[in-house]
């Protein structure tokens, strides 16, 4: 799946294409990238009728992929490098809206699942690895 990111779109378009392949992620867009690990702070976030022309660094236009298999540091990254939009992931965890600080490296797929405590928790081998 990729997403068009083009002059005349504004943020709620993105979002929308984004959270229809995605119902439980959610994308948005900062004045500025946090530090890794770190959240962003929502006085820094752009209203969703912002035009994307208006909040990005590079002005280039083109397909950006969000693919399940994709991590979610990935697509933020490359919402940085090739669209220079400061763009983060949230998963939906109950009722609230986590940005993927610390599970970044988990695909969108495996956000969108839901299962974010099974997928980060850490489990030991059924049998040590032979060599």
């Amino acid at each position: 799946m990729q997403i068009y990111i083009s002059e005349e779109a504004i943020i709620a378009d993105v979002q929308e294409r984004f959270h229809r392949q995605y119902p439980r992620l959610k994308l948005e867009f900062f004045h500025k990238s946090a530090l890794p690990g770190e959240c962003c702070d929502e006085k820094e976030k752009f209203a969703a009728n912002t035009p994307i022309e208006k909040i990005r660094i590079l002005h280039s236009f083109g397909w950006l992929d969000i693919s399940h298999y994709r991590t979610a540091l990935a697509v933020e990254h490359d919402l940085t490098s090739l669209f220079g939009l400061h763009g983060h992931i949230f998963h939906k965890a109950g009722d609230i809206w986590l940005q993927t600080t610390t599970t970044g490296h988990l695909t969108l797929e495996e956000l969108n699942a839901g299962d974010v405590e099974k997928a980060t928790a850490f489990r030991l081998p059924e049998e040590p690895e032979k060599e």
